[in-house]
């Protein structure tokens, strides 16, 4: 008994060391927030302060030491969120991961973002060279020399960049440009779409394609090309196995317990595969005149949608800074980029601004015709009509991989572009890649750049200065409100778009024959004839819908976003004579949704004999369409239009096609034209009605199954949390819980207030997975009186209070201050050379 005792002993005492083991290094990862701290490069002492909202003031004595600041404070608070990042732009993730994320890396390293951004690079200006150059040292600073210890990211994927930060060699100006790159790609793009049509024309013809994939509310399609016959004609599908094996990617096995690092990858691919899809990508933006508001002031309000993270995308600072150096000084406060420096979102003192994503049609897929006599060459103009040839450009990448020998990946290009089908392996499934590829052609592929126009933006004093630093703005293309303090309100789509030939038959909306001219880009839309506002209404908003009127001579997309939300926000602002803070905040956190409105009456009638089924129509009994977390209604609804859409879309196109395209795809559109039509094409010669029934009965044994048979138990927020995951430990189920950040939420995709779902993801189908990143109010009665929230805290290590302390009260719409002067320091710190 005594040797147990004596062992019980030593055992505690070993757990007790460990835990306090944890404990020192769970501090040595904090940074330092208070005093001083040498930092190698700086020309003069900057000030580094915190205030009571936990938003991060540099005050430099020149525009580069700011600029270097911000870089090493980015890198102090999310030095992993940087390194990961800096991986997927790269291409180099399988250096740590292994070969689980080598279809990631190959599709980055085909589209060869780093050398455009390299590219880019050299062509910026010198200021705004002077400033990627600065921030890129910031962050090798602290790498470099900080004694702040490394995340546990970096420690258990054996990630060191200290070596090579100091060097000055890790985070260099090049990735700075590439970030910018990096979010044109994750918001401006549509090559997804085109492919999703294509794939839905093997077994559609082309008047089904338009009923699954129907143009804007009372537009045509904007393709007049018989596109089911042209592919036909051309022989583009695979058939029979046939293809040349040049797609060989393939996904990792989802058979048995995948390990982590395979689930890393299966995440990974999903967010790629994301790319290109812009349905679901979507914010909303709003100015109130001053002739609408309580102060007879202007209000601005923002809340962008993207995919919600931990950290989050965003980092709130202000940068304050003279004129020194040749460089203009700044004064400048709202959410940075980390990898970017500069405030993308926030306002001066003079001015504010918002963004919403555009969404023009920037992005084009060719079917590129191969040599049958010579496989390097594809098919090109020709003056008389006869086949004529030209060789692919080719470009070998090497991509390190943990634990296996490097891997040779060729990247082809034709004039158009990288040659897509070479890296996405669901192309290879579809189209015959022994006769054809699809390449790219992409705005943000160009050798432009839009660093210079961030910068001058964050010196703006007016409208007139912001319109004219967007002027130089490239991609993606952004529907931008802003105000000033004398009262002006503007509306202004910034970005490069192109033109397409009259005779362009195709438009853009699908894969086109890169050997045909007339499917060519023929020029520039010029940033006068973009649309813009100036208010005449006394308010003008945003919500990714069509954003001209229907005689705008140019074309921008067919894919715009439902009218709900900004017939929601009209509908709101409208409502109150004169508007003010709690207004603004009260139309951020509105949950109404029309779209169920619409549908509900089909719900209704759905016939059922499910054991469940009259007390589910109980719960739906007086249901307003509020998309209350608290309230069953909103998810049997959900559970419903997402069972009829499987069972009625599913059916006709396929489980293979069906689950490549859906959550990325809601296909709401189609679902409400089919049930207001009887469309028994689709819904089977049983009609809507039956299909509807047997969706409500399949709804509630998913119900009864996840929540019990207790109806009057179910809550939509409990199927409906926002989940802010990261990566890559989302995936990895022990820490998960500890890495994740989860909050209860209501709405949906197409409420104000957002929660848009992913259809596609077993585990929680209906989570909230998009959502507002951030929400803003800019008061230009007194700018010191706006305020902000996200989703998660402004630091980026699971070890600190700052990790999720936003969260609930995000979830809640509640704010914090954004101000210049605010009234107290909550830590204040002395950079030094």
């Amino acid at each position: 008994m005594r040797w147990i005792r004596r062992f019980v002993t030593l055992i505690g005492l070993l757990l007790v060391l460990a835990a306090a083991l944890g404990l020192w290094y769970a501090r040595q990862t904090l940074p330092q927030t208070e005093g001083q701290l040498k930092v190698s490069g700086l020309a003069a002492p900057v000030q580094v302060n915190r205030d009571g909202s936990d938003v991060t003031h540099i005050l430099a004595q020149s525009p580069r030491d700011a600029w270097m600041a911000l870089g090493y404070v980015h890198a102090q608070e999310r030095g992993w969120q940087l390194a990961f990042n800096r991986a997927v732009m790269r291409g180099t993730l399988s250096e740590f991961l292994g070969p689980a994320t080598l279809e990631t890396d190959k599709l980055m390293r085909t589209l060869g973002i780093r050398q455009v951004a390299q590219r880019q690079l050299a062509t910026l200006p010198l200021e705004a060279k002077a400033a990627v150059e600065a921030y890129s040292a910031g962050v090798n600073a602290f790498f470099a020399s900080s004694e702040q210890a490394l995340t546990p990211e970096f420690l258990v994927l054996g990630v060191d960049p200290r070596e090579e930060a100091k060097r000055g060699a890790w985070w260099d100006p090049a990735d700075s440009v590439g970030w910018s790159i990096m979010m044109a790609l994750d918001l401006g793009g549509n090559w997804g779409n085109e492919f999703a049509r294509l794939s839905a024309l093997q077994v559609l013809d082309t008047p089904a394609l338009w009923e699954l994939f129907p143009p804007y509310p009372g537009e045509a399609p904007a393709a007049t090309a018989d596109l089911g016959r042209l592919y036909r004609e051309l022989g583009v599908f695979k058939v029979n196995g046939s293809g040349n094996g040049t797609t060989t990617s393939q996904a990792p096995s989802t058979t048995g317990d995948t390990g982590w690092r395979e689930r890393i990858a299966l995440d990974l691919r999903d967010w790629t595969a994301s790319f290109g899809f812009n349905e679901n990508k979507g914010s909303n933006n709003w100015v109130v005149a001053g002739s609408r508001t309580q102060s007879g002031q202007p209000l601005l309000a923002n809340d962008p949608h993207l995919g919600l993270s931990a950290p989050a995308i965003w980092y709130f600072a202000r940068l304050q800074a003279p004129d020194a150096g040749g460089l203009k000084g700044m004064d400048v406060i709202g959410a940075t980029l980390p990898g970017t420096p500069f405030v993308v979102l926030g306002r001066t003192a003079g001015v504010a601004w918002g963004f919403t994503n555009t969404g023009p049609d920037v992005q084009d897929l060719y079917l590129e015709q191969i040599n049958p006599a010579n496989t390097g060459e594809y098919r090109v103009p020709s003056a008389n009509g006869e086949p004529a040839w030209a060789p692919f450009t080719v470009r070998a990448e090497t991509i390190r991989v943990k634990g296996q020998a490097d891997v040779t990946h060729l990247v082809r290009h034709t004039r158009h572009g990288p040659v897509l089908s070479d890296a996405q392996a669901q192309h290879g499934r579809v189209i015959d890649t022994a006769r054809f590829v699809l390449a790219l052609r992409w705005t943000a592929l160009a050798d432009d750049e839009n660093v210079s126009a961030t910068i001058a933006s964050n010196r703006a004093q007016s409208v007139e200065e912001l319109l004219a630093a967007f002027s130089t703005f490239r991609a993606p293309m952004q529907n931008i409100v802003m105000a000033d303090r004398t009262g002006r309100i503007a509306y202004k789509a910034a970005g490069r778009v192109p033109l397409r030939a009259p005779d362009n038959d195709i438009r853009g909306v699908a894969p086109a024959p890169g050997w045909e001219p007339r499917y060519d880009w023929t020029g520039w839309l010029p940033y006068a004839d973009t649309p813009q506002d100036d208010g005449a209404r006394g308010w003008i908003a945003t919500a990714n819908q069509r954003i001209h009127a229907a005689d705008y001579p140019h074309f921008l997309t067919q894919d715009w976003a439902p009218p709900y939300r900004q017939q929601r926000i009209e509908t709101l602002l409208e409502a109150t004579p004169k508007h003010d803070v709690a207004s603004m905040r009260t139309i951020q956190g509105d949950q109404h949704a029309e779209s169920t409105l619409r549908l509900m009456p089909h719900l209704l009638k759905a016939p059922s004999t499910h054991p469940l089924a009259e007390a589910a129509r109980a719960a739906l009994q007086g249901f307003d369409g509020v998309m209350r977390a608290d309230s069953a209604a909103p998810l049997i609804y959900t559970a419903w239009i997402d069972e009829f859409t499987r069972g009625v879309i599913g059916q006709r196109l396929g489980k293979e096609r069906f689950e490549a395209l859906y959550g990325k795809r809601l296909f709401r559109q189609s679902v409400e034209g089919f049930l207001e039509s009887d469309n028994r094409a689709w819904c089977g010669v049983q009609g809507c009605v039956h299909a509807s029934g047997e969706a409500f009965s399949r709804a509630l044994d998913r119900l009864s199954a996840a929540h019990g048979s207790d109806v009057s138990a179910w809550r939509w927020g409990d199927a409906h949390p926002a989940i802010s995951a990261h990566r890559p430990f989302s995936n990895v189920k022990p820490l998960a819980r500890f890495f994740e950040v989860r909050e209860p939420t209501g709405g949906d995709p197409f409420t104000v207030n957002v929660g848009q779902y992913h259809l596609d993801k077993a585990d929680a189908p209906f989570a909230n997975r998009h959502a507002a990143s951030l929400r803003a109010i800019y008061d230009l009665a007194d700018l010191d009186r706006s305020v902000f929230i996200y989703q998660t805290g402004q630091s980026g290590n699971v070890f600190s209070s700052r990790y999720r302390d936003m969260s609930a009260t995000w979830s809640a719409n509640g704010h914090r201050s954004l101000s210049l002067k605010p009234p107290r320091w909550a830590s204040q710190m002395e950079m030094t050379p």
